[in-house]
């Protein structure tokens, strides 16, 4: 039996079946339907910040990403009821007549979502406050540097920094001393010129200084007193410190010393100088000897008497260019060299703190602790000793804590220990790495830290001046 199929008719039967069944399931499809219900947020202020819960503070909207920012709200608002005024689109309402934003211990900022409602349509918004905490510390990102180093960013090597000739300076933040054997002489050099990129040396009358290995060697400037001091040489060559206010007098001699008559003191003094003297030119002076065995204290009284010559062991690493700098008014000293980690000691050299050796650098020479608008630093300046030492200017927030140890210890225990801010002054290396740092804070009209200004020098590098504004809130 022969079966004859027609596929074209069935090919064209099962087309029009499927037609029939998808035009039937579009009629199932319900179709839009326009709405008058928008939720667009197009103002909003808060009603109830500050203390008093009587600021008005308007935000801004973001429509494309749905947010809203505020300035800076007063931390005394009270953040678990704020009131918003809202103009929205007709008929449209917030979901809540208050809102809560829990900040959290060490929060800045807090962020809610809040809706609009219009009936059965609503919209989010990301809204977040930000609290006004006050700013500290200086801004290490803004620094302005001038430089006379061998650092090919600022102006030539300071030209005394050769051969070894210049390995004393000092910084009271009106002058820079230069301590130095190379021509011209010992001076002092006005940061107002600094800053302007110019150099006018002020000459030192040193009508009278004489006498020692090296009649000038190391310096101190404080509060517009000048002292230099000789390098000894040994117990029967003389140790003389002079004094100036005016440069172009001839120095006083406060200081002339028989080492040999002081029992224990060691031997050749001047490597090294650390002035410790408060507003009323009253403290100590500390000298280490270049055996790095003993330390020679003598106290001041008045800026220019120097009296109770007093002999302090040193300790183990300190180097024959060692430091001892007092912790503002405080009974604590930075007591370090070299060859040494960071110690916290008394007026005695009793060590009451030692840092780690791997906390910072242990190169790191004159370190201090300073404090600036409510911050705290360690500052210290590494010494170029052997091939692979650099010269660099480092700066540690040491903030936390209480004190001068309590610092150190919660600083020690951190995992990240980077400087918040470095300077490299070129080094070269060489066999009598003389270090130097300073630091001074100008005053704005109201008496507050207005500007935080570093130093640093060391022998055949030059030195640095870097100033840094306190730190303000950008908006």
């Amino acid at each position: 039996m022969n079966i004859s199929i027609n596929t074209s008719k069935i090919c064209i039967a099962l087309f029009s079946l499927c037609l029939v069944f998808l035009l039937s399931c579009q009629k199932d499809f319900p179709g839009n339907v326009d709405s008058p219900d928008e939720v667009v947020l197009k103002s909003i202020k808060i009603l109830n910040a500050g203390q008093g819960g009587n600021q008005v503070i308007e935000g801004t909207i973001d429509e494309n990403l749905k947010t809203v920012a505020f300035p800076r709200i007063d931390t005394q608002t009270d953040f678990s009821a704020i009131q918003f005024e809202a103009i929205m689109s007709d008929g449209a309402t917030l979901d809540q007549d208050s809102y809560t934003f829990a900040f959290g211990a060490g929060e800045s900022a807090k962020t809610s979502t809040i809706k609009v409602v219009n009936n059965k349509r609503f919209r989010e918004y990301l809204v977040t406050l930000r609290l006004n905490i006050p700013v500290f510390g200086a801004d290490f990102t803004k620094p302005e540097i001038f430089d006379y180093t061998n650092n090919e960013l600022g102006n030539p090597v300071y030209p005394t920094f050769v051969s070894l000739t210049t390995r004393g300076t000092g910084f009271d933040g009106e002058h820079v001393l230069i301590v130095t054997r190379a021509p011209g002489g010992s001076h002092l050099l006005k940061t107002s010129d600094l800053r302007n990129n110019t150099i006018n040396p002020i000459a030192l009358n040193l009508t009278g200084v004489s006498g020692g290995t090296f009649p000038v060697n190391v310096g101190a400037q404080v509060n517009g007193h000048t002292y230099i001091a000789n390098l000894s040489g040994g117990q029967v060559s003389p140790f003389k410190i002079y004094h100036w206010t005016d440069p172009s007098a001839a120095p006083e001699v406060i200081g002339n010393f028989n080492i040999a008559s002081i029992p224990g003191a060691g031997t050749r003094h001047g490597d090294n100088m650390s002035a410790n003297l408060d507003a009323n030119g009253n403290g100590y002076m500390y000298f280490g000897d270049n055996a790095v065995s003993k330390i020679l204290r003598l106290t001041v009284t008045g800026y220019t008497t120097l009296s109770d010559p007093t002999v302090l062991t040193n300790a183990s690493g300190s180097s024959f260019v060692m430091s001892f700098n007092r912790v503002g008014n405080t009974s604590d000293y930075i007591y370090t060299g070299y060859d040494a980690p960071i110690r916290v000691a008394n007026e005695s050299a009793g060590i009451t703190y030692t840092l780690s050796s791997t906390a910072v650098p242990n190169r790191g020479s004159d370190a201090r602790v300073i404090q600036f608008n409510g911050e705290r630093y360690l500052i210290l300046t590494t010494a170029a000793r052997t091939g692979s030492d650099a010269v660099v200017l480092y700066v540690y927030d040491i903030s936390r804590g209480s004190s001068t140890v309590e610092a150190l210890t919660l600083f020690n225990e951190r995992a990240d220990k980077s400087p918040i801010y470095q300077y490299s002054l070129l080094g070269p290396t060489n066999t009598a790495p003389s270090t130097q740092t300073g630091w001074y804070v100008t005053k704005d009209e109201e008496g507050k830290d207005a500007k935080l200004t570093l130093y640093t020098a060391s022998a055949d590098a030059g030195f640095v001046l870097i100033d840094f504004p306190k730190k303000e809130q950008t908006d």
